[in-house]
């Protein structure tokens, strides 16, 4: 797909409908009142963790769906193997990924007393609840709705044969095989982009083979018997949290619009979540002990701290550093001093619903690239991805350098600053979201993250 101004200008201005796809096979569902809504429970994709819901879940209880009738998963090791077949020190399989689901739906039910549930995966969590659904888990299921996964594999070869992404594989051939694509009983709903997820191109420049073929096309992650919609520009996380997708989750399960799409804000927020860490360099979900968390509310014009503390923890063997309890207009510092990793300034903007999700991962080391630097600032977006020229993308006044351009791909960028510059404020802008962090001295092992929300 060739990529202009006006092509991704176009495809952003559609952001507003979805798209039927003509390989549509299921049926609207009937409406039902947020009681009578089947519990949710959230599947988060590869690498990734159960937080990246947040905003959903916020979406969802602002629309009258009880927080106990949800949860997310946060999977233990969420990284793939390489080979399906072969162990690899914190990485899954899938099926460690099935097991896990499969006690995360037995749970819930348990909870809630209901019958079935409806299942919500991005990316590789699409994976693991359609291996439930298929090994006999479809009586516990009644929606499955999968956003931008990649059904058809991110590639379909004869490389790599036991890749659990490769649509010619053992693993997707068996989700695969027969007329239909889909398993009766259970309502799907698939949600893509119109060419701008990375994992569904024809080409392998974004899984580092340029120039070759991938075997995939932009439909990679339709099903035969689906409801397949086309969510316009949005890229590969965008079809799972993006406001855009919440509306088109909320109405398949429920049935029926949203009352609202934004957020309402709660008088007082409690904020909760986990310490996380990469032992081999390996992203986990495993729990820190050892950590230290400290809260402080920021000026949100400057960065600058408001008095002492707001909360201070250290995380035992659960690797739980709340409850803290802040104001849902207050922009936060969170600093997280986890063993053997850089003392990270989490700089986020305001919380306007409580959240037990607010989970926190030290920065990756210094590198390289960083030896000359005084001060490294990361604007990171968890969500989606950074696309220019379809975004607002801004970090101290400038497009981020390291943000290419055209199918959005980066979900980070990176600052470097001199010693003169080491200590002052840097904005990061994204859309209509601005965060303020303050640059902190390397020399002290510290870094610092603007962490957008939206």
């Amino acid at each position: 797909m060739k990529l202009s101004r006006r092509t991704i200008l176009l495809g952003a201005g559609s952001l507003p409908f979805a798209v039927a796809s003509l390989r549509t096979g299921a049926v609207a569902q009937p409406a039902a009142t947020p009681s009578e809504v089947p519990p949710i429970l959230f599947v988060h994709g590869n690498g990734d963790y159960d937080a990246l819901w947040m905003t959903t879940l916020w979406r969802m209880e602002s629309n009258g769906i009880a927080r106990d009738r949800m949860a997310a998963i946060n999977f233990t090791d969420p990284l793939a193997r390489s080979d399906d077949k072969v162990e690899q020190a914190n990485r899954s399989s899938t099926e460690d990924q099935r097991r896990e689901l499969a006690a995360a739906i037995a749970d819930l039910k348990r909870r809630t007393g209901a019958a079935r549930v409806a299942l919500v995966g991005s990316s590789r969590g699409g994976y693991a609840i359609r291996n439930v659904i298929r090994s006999g888990g479809a009586g516990d299921v009644s929606h499955a709705v999968l956003c931008g996964t990649p059904n058809h594999g991110v590639f379909a070869t004869d490389e790599q044969p036991n890749n659990e992404f490769n649509g010619r594989g053992p693993f997707l051939r068996g989700l695969n095989e027969g007329e239909s694509e889909v398993t009766p009983g259970v309502a799907f709903l698939t949600l893509r982009s119109d060419g701008m997820d990375k994992y569904a191109q024809a080409d392998g420049r974004f899984i580092g083979k340029p120039g070759a073929p991938t075997g995939v096309t932009n439909e990679g992650p339709e099903l035969k018997g689906a409801t397949n919609l086309v969510l316009g520009a949005l890229d590969h996380r965008e079809v799972a949290f993006h406001p855009r997708a919440f509306r088109e989750i909320y109405k398949f399960i429920a049935g029926r619009e949203p009352d609202r799409i934004a957020i309402v804000p709660e008088q007082s927020v409690r904020l909760n979540g986990l310490v996380t860490g990469t032992p081999g360099g390996v992203a986990t979900n495993r729990p820190v002990a050892g950590a230290t968390v400290e809260i402080f509310r920021v000026d949100p014009e400057t960065g600058e701290r408001k008095g002492n503390a707001v909360h201070s923890a250290k995380t035992g063997a659960d690797g739980r550093w709340g409850t803290a309890q802040v104001d849902p207009a207050w922009s936060l510092e969170f600093v997280l001093a986890s063993p053997d990793a850089p003392t990270t300034h989490i700089y986020r903007s305001p919380f306007p619903r409580s959240s037990d999700v607010v989970h926190l991962r030290a920065a990756r080391p210094f590198g390289p690239a960083d030896k000359e630097a005084a001060a490294v600032v990361i604007m990171s977006r968890p969500r989606g991805y950074f696309g220019l020229p379809r975004d607002v993308v801004l970090f101290d006044g400038k497009e981020p350098a390291d943000v290419k351009p055209g199918v959005p791909t980066d979900a980070a960028a990176t600052l470097r600053l001199s010693a003169a510059e080491a200590g002052r404020n840097v904005v990061a802008q994204f859309g209509e979201e601005r965060i303020v962090a303050r640059a902190w001295p390397a020399s002290e092992n510290r870094i610092a993250v603007a962490e957008l929300t939206y």
